[in-house]
């Protein structure tokens, strides 16, 4: 394990140093407490942390190991999830073994909940927990880190920038991916490099060459093969980062480029985790079949099965509708909702869009409804 001591989470032995590395955080310490006790904070900031700090302290008593941990935190993440859905429902975790490691290739849309959704799908059906990749780009505090890592994640040393670094972290990285399937931990990762924030899930052929790159003397098909690969969909009503991802995609429209402002990246975890999300929904597909002849085949085939079984919202047909006209195939996708549900919806939705600036409002319907274009592209 030593060639992966700079991108593997933390073993059952190093959780105890490093939650008391992380009570003694007095940045992280301050966080919270802005967030659980706003009111104190601002009239008596230090006592304010203290109490975060001494109840932190409670709740980490008798959590020795990773999985002690996940079951501590269990119940804050169910109630996270219950304040900021109003339904979420799972399918295709009856096809899969509990006792077989995946590697689970998702859509992206959300920096923590995708997969937080996806752990609580595994955790609740009785299956393990996957490991967990995350760019270093998230990484830039050392309390995050060791958060991130303390909870199954390894990095992805996304912001390298000379070739044969770059080449060397990935072939690291591919080693640890088939490290950890043969050691029956199962992996989430991203089916390409970011969140798709114009709603167009697609892979990246450079993600299925990465997992052979360790392996180059073994044929391709039986080193997809040995991976247990299985594509996810992740379906939000709505997205809590929908108007930061329009504002994003015009400045880039406009201007050819975009630079984040200083802690985007935190405010879309926060806005991510506690915003609103309506219903969403969690496909786990089928293994993919034998006989991947190449990285074309791979990516053919993730994106049929993360395409085909994305959910589609009245969030998504009515923001199409205002681009373009619905083909036959798709035109009585109302008969699925109550009249109520609609209503809420059609309200929801115009109320929405009018919050935002004229300028960003057809980037904010493109994220909605390109998924009903990307269904158009797989159906039969």
């Amino acid at each position: 394990m030593s060639e992966f001591e700079g991108i593997r989470p933390y073993n059952d032995a190093e959780v105890p140093a490093v939650l008391q590395r992380l009570l003694a955080d007095q940045e992280l310490m301050r966080m919270l407490a802005a967030y659980r006790l706003p009111k104190l904070n601002r009239l008596l900031p230090g006592l304010s942390r203290r109490v975060v700090q001494a109840a932190l302290r409670r709740e980490a008593r008798g959590v020795a190991t990773v999985e002690d941990l996940q079951h501590r935190l269990e119940p804050y993440l169910d109630r996270l999830i219950e304040r900021s859905t109003l339904e979420v429902t799972y399918s295709g975790l009856d096809q899969l073994s509990a006792t077989q490691p995946h590697l689970f290739i998702a859509n992206h849309r959300d920096i923590v909940m995708d997969p937080a959704f996806v752990n609580y799908a595994l955790y609740h059906a009785g299956h393990p927990t996957p490991r967990i990749a995350i760019g270093d780009n998230l990484l830039q505090r050392p309390f995050v880190s060791d958060l991130m890592r303390l909870n199954k994640s390894f990095i992805v040393h996304r912001s390298l920038t000379g070739r044969r670094e770059k080449l060397q972290a990935y072939q690291n990285l591919s080693a640890y991916i088939s490290h950890s399937i043969a050691e029956g931990e199962s992996i989430w990762i991203a089916q390409a490099e970011g969140r798709a924030k114009d709603g167009l899930d697609e892979t990246d052929s450079a993600i299925i060459k990465m997992f052979c790159m360790s392996r180059k003397s073994e044929p391709f098909d039986e080193v997809i093969a040995s991976l247990n690969m299985v594509p996810v969909s992740i379906s939000y009503e709505w997205d809590p980062c929908d108007g930061m991802k329009a504002r994003e995609l015009e400045q880039r429209a406009r201007t050819g480029a975009y630079v984040k402002e200083a802690g985007e990246d935190d405010r879309s975890i926060a806005m991510g985790l506690t915003g609103y999300k309506g219903r969403v929904h969690v496909a786990f597909g089928t293994p993919l079949p034998a006989g991947m002849a190449d990285a074309r085949a791979v990516v053919a085939e993730v994106d049929r099965q993360v395409l085909g079984n994305y959910r589609l919202y009245p969030s998504n047909y009515l923001a199409f509708e205002q681009q373009d006209a619905l083909p036959p195939a798709l035109s009585d996708w109302r008969e699925g909702f109550s009249a109520l549900e609609l209503a809420q919806e059609q309200q929801r939705f115009s109320a929405r869009l009018d919050a935002l600036p004229e300028a960003l409002r057809p980037y904010w319907l493109l994220q909605y409804a390109n998924p009903v274009r990307s269904r158009l592209r797989v159906l039969p």
